[in-house]
Parts: structure tokens; C-alpha cells; sequence
């Protein structure tokens, strides 16, 4: 019976110990002693506090001082089309007479954005290209004839004018220096034709080129929903500022997959005040042809770098080939601007005064030299090259 009662004694003590132990693991561990236990510290607000829900952010305000100035653009022409020789039959004419003499006629909308109260309006070329009638439709339903003042296909822009005797609402133009990816934009146009419609979205990239879109390009690109219907419309700052005339979407369907394209306001406003002013554009021209260096032609041409342009071609008694410029120099500096590539020596180039002289840095032979070139206007492409 003795050992009986030590084994109860035994196991009544150890169960009570471990009781203990086991609550003193839970609510008090550091009194174990032994080993440091770690820490979790995080933020947390007092309890019993309730924050204060913030309202969703809204870009009503810019919208309502932005979406007056954007309007939509409707065109149409008339199309020849091959004449059947059945509508030329006596026998056929005798009965049906010129009831299958319908002209036809193709349209086309796009949007616009008023620029001055006068009337003016900046949209893209392709909208109102080869079109015979022009129609703006204003923010408050009233639709106007336009004619056009001026186009530039090599930017994609154009000018139109409406007639009006009444001040109409413009936009404000904004300023694309301070932009940055990741800064929310808005889109204002008429997709699809169904109506005025603002979409959102933010700013993907600057000066995107080499896309075969334009001649002269450096586009914005947006994820904000640009689709058929939108060319020639407003992109704008969350204050309701132009930063941009939407132009072109990439697209497998037709849709938009959330990769737009807009032509930056800053070169917007110098073609549109260009057309207005004279009717036309002018670009500075040095008569060359260039090509993009590959790794490859770096490695042929000995060449310390794909950086610069390649010197393909020169006009026949052209700016550079007076001023000594020969096919495979490679272009890397005009004045006080690098040269990266093609597409950089072209935007340069045509910001150039017309009759100013500027130095050519060039790459010649392994060496470095520099010539002078007198900047002529820019000509019709069309023209005969030495290679």
C-alpha cells in the first residue's frame, strides 16, 4: 500500500507541475529565463479608435473645365466605284431609269479639341484625310461645317476652322515637362461614335518611337481606354489641362488592350501655330539618310557603339553633302545635342531654323571630326540620293 501511495503522491505532483508550467509558458514565458524570445512589433491603432473614412477621389472637376472644348468630328466623301456596264443598257435604263444612280459615300468620326475661341480645332490628320465634308459636333449638340486650314502628315496632326460668331469654350494647354509615368490621365472622346466618354488611366511611358506610326514621333503612352472614335481627342491632367492629342492604339482586335498613344501638347501647340499662321509646316533639313546601328554594323564598321546614326545615304548637292558629310559617317552630335539614333537626329534636325548653321559632330574612320552644315527647309521626300 506504501508504494501505491508514493506512485498517487507522484502523479498528483507531476500533473500539478505541469499545470504550472504550462500556464506560466502562456502568460508568463520570460520568466522561464534561458533563452530570449523574439519579438513581433507591429502598428496598431488604440483601441476603441475608428479612423475616419476618406472619400474616393474624383476627377469630376477637371472633366467639367476639359469635356466643352472636346468635340466630336464627323466626315464623308464620296467614293467612284466601278461603274457595272448593266447601268449603261438601253433595255436596262428603259425600265429602271437612274434609280441605280445613288452616289456613294464613305464616313468616317473622329473627335477634335477647340484650341481658340474663334473657332479653331486641333485634331489628327487621319481623321479628316481625303474627306470632302467636314461636321463638327459641339459639347451642347449644335453642329457646325468645318473647313480645313492645314495638315501635317508627318506628325498627324491638322486644323480646322468652324464659323462662328459666338466665343466658344477652348482648352487649356498644360505642360508635359513635369510629366511622369505613373501620373493619372484622362482620355475625352467619342468611341465607337456612341458619344462623349471620359476614360482613366495613367501615363506608361514618354517619348515612345520607333513605331512606325508617324514620321516624327515621341508619343505618350497611356493605359486609358483610346479606342476608334477617340483620334483627335483630349488627353488631359487631372486639373483638365491638354497634355495630349490622342492618336493611335495598339491593338490585335480593334479595341483597346490598354496601350494608347498620344502626341505630346508641347509639339502639338508648334505644328497647330505653324498652320495657323502660315498654312503649312516648317522643319529644318541637313539631307541625309540615316540608318539605326545594330550590333552588328558596330562590329563591322569597327564601331565603339551602337549610339549614333548611321550615315546611309546624302542628297545629291543636299546641306551635308556641301558641307563634306559622306555615306557611313556616323552622326553623334548636332550642335549641343547627342545623337542616339535615327528617330533622335530627325526630331533634332527638324527643330533647326531654316537658313542657321549649325556644327555636325561625326564619326569618321575611327576618329572624330567636325563639319558645318546650313540648315535648308525640309523638301518633299522624293528625292535622288548618292549611296
Amino acid at each position: 500500500m506504501t508504494l501505491h501511495r508514493l506512485w498517487l503522491v507522484f502523479c498528483q505532483t507531476a500533473t500539478i507541475a505541469l499545470g504550472v508550467l504550462f500556464v506560466v509558458v502562456t502568460l508568463r514565458p520570460e520568466w522561464l529565463g534561458g533563452r530570449e524570445l523574439g519579438q513581433v512589433i507591429i502598428n496598431q491603432i488604440a483601441p476603441g479608435t475608428v479612423e475616419p473614412a476618406k472619400a474616393p477621389a474624383s476627377y469630376s472637376d477637371a472633366v467639367r473645365r476639359a469635356a466643352p472644348a472636346v468635340v466630336n468630328i464627323y466626315t464623308s466623301r464620296q467614293v467612284n466605284l466601278p461603274r457595272h456596264p448593266l447601268l449603261d443598257d438601253p433595255v436596262f435604263r428603259e425600265f429602271f431609269g437612274d434609280a441605280f444612280d445613288i452616289p456613294r459615300k464613305t464616313s468616317s468620326l473622329g473627335s477634335g479639341v477647340i484650341v481658340n475661341g474663334n473657332g479653331y480645332v486641333l485634331t489628327n490628320n487621319h481623321v479628316v484625310e481625303g474627306m470632302d465634308q467636314i461636321e463638327v459636333l459641339l459639347a451642347d449638340n449644335t453642329r457646325h461645317p468645318a473647313k480645313v486650314v492645314g495638315t501635317d502628315p508627318e506628325t498627324d496632326l491638322a486644323v480646322l476652322k468652324i464659323d462662328t460668331k459666338v466665343q466658344l469654350p477652348s482648352i487649356v494647354f498644360g505642360q508635359t515637362d513635369g510629366l511622369r509615368v505613373g501620373d493619372v490621365v484622362l482620355a475625352i472622346g467619342n468611341p465607337f461614335g456612341v458619344g462623349q466618354t471620359v476614360t482613366m488611366g495613367i501615363v506608361s511611358a514618354l517619348g515612345r518611337t520607333h513605331l512606325g506610326i508617324n514620321t516624327y514621333e515621341n508619343f505618350i503612352q497611356t493605359d486609358a481606354a483610346i479606342n476608334p472614335g477617340n483620334s483627335g481627342g483630349a488627353l488631359i491632367d487631372t486639373n483638365g489641362n491638354l497634355i495630349g492629342i490622342n492618336t493611335a492604339i495598339f491593338s490585335r482586335t480593334g479595341g483597346s488592350l490598354g496601350i494608347g498613344f498620344a502626341i505630346p501638347v508641347s509639339t502639338a501647340k508648334s505644328v497647330m501655330e505653324q498652320i495657323i499662321e502660315t498654312g503649312t509646316v516648317t522643319r529644318g533639313f541637313i539631307g541625309v539618310e540615316a540608318q539605326q546601328i545594330t550590333p552588328e554594323l558596330a562590329e563591322a564598321f569597327r564601331l565603339p557603339s551602337t549610339q549614333g546614326a548611321l550615315i546611309a545615304g546624302v542628297v545629291n548637292g543636299g546641306p551635308a553633302e556641301r558641307a563634306g558629310v559622306r555615306p557611313r559617317d556616323v552622326l553623334i552630335r548636332i550642335g549641343d545635342q547627342p545623337v542616339d539614333d535615327p528617330t533622335t537626329m530627325l526630331n533634332i534636325v527638324a527643330e533647326l531654323k531654316p537658313g542657321s548653321r549649325v556644327p555636325l559632330r561625326l564619326l569618321r574612320d575611327g576618329r572624330e571630326i567636325e563639319v558645318e552644315v546650313e540648315v535648308a527647309r525640309r523638301p518633299n521626300p522624293n528625292v535622288t540620293r548618292n549611296r
